[in-house]
């Protein structure tokens, strides 16, 4: 990763307070559960979004459906789905207005990209939220 990427990576992590996690998981062994869990613990709002779990309690915050039933706006969407999904979800995103959406290590979609830059939104795709944190604001290990 060039001093470019690194930079804008950091200004995208610090001027971040407000995540929704697509494909959060109330299961603790799951990487989705510790990433929220890590995101909360480093200051960040992390809303989960899993229409199977939806009414649920994950980490202190109630589970929805869908980004469509967020109250509040969100800032950053990050993407724990299949890269087949991440299109619709790239819209989801550009309708609830987010800043920015930052698809998961192993997820890749070029429609998703495609719609990010038409949107002139900030893109991110395979690499972990967690990991990039750790590595560019230094986050406990």
């Amino acid at each position: 990763m060039d001093a470019l990427e690194q930079q804008r990576l950091k200004r995208i992590l610090s001027d971040t307070r407000t995540i929704a996690m697509v494909g959060a998981s109330n299961r603790p062994e799951r990487v989705s559960y510790q990433v929220m869990d890590y995101l909360q613990q480093q200051g960040y709002r992390v809303f989960p979004v899993n229409p199977q779990l939806a009414g649920a309690v994950i980490l202190g915050e109630t589970c929805v459906s869908g980004l469509e039933d967020l109250d509040q706006p969100v800032q950053l969407v990050n993407v724990f789905r299949r890269g087949e999904f991440a299109a619709d979800i790239a819209l989801d995103a550009i309708e609830h207005e987010a800043l920015c959406l930052w698809l998961q290590q192993g997820v890749t979609s070029t429609a998703a990209a495609e719609a990010a830059a038409e949107a002139e939104l900030e893109y991110v795709e395979d690499y972990c939220i967690k990991v990039a944190h750790r590595e560019l604001l230094g986050g406990p290990m």
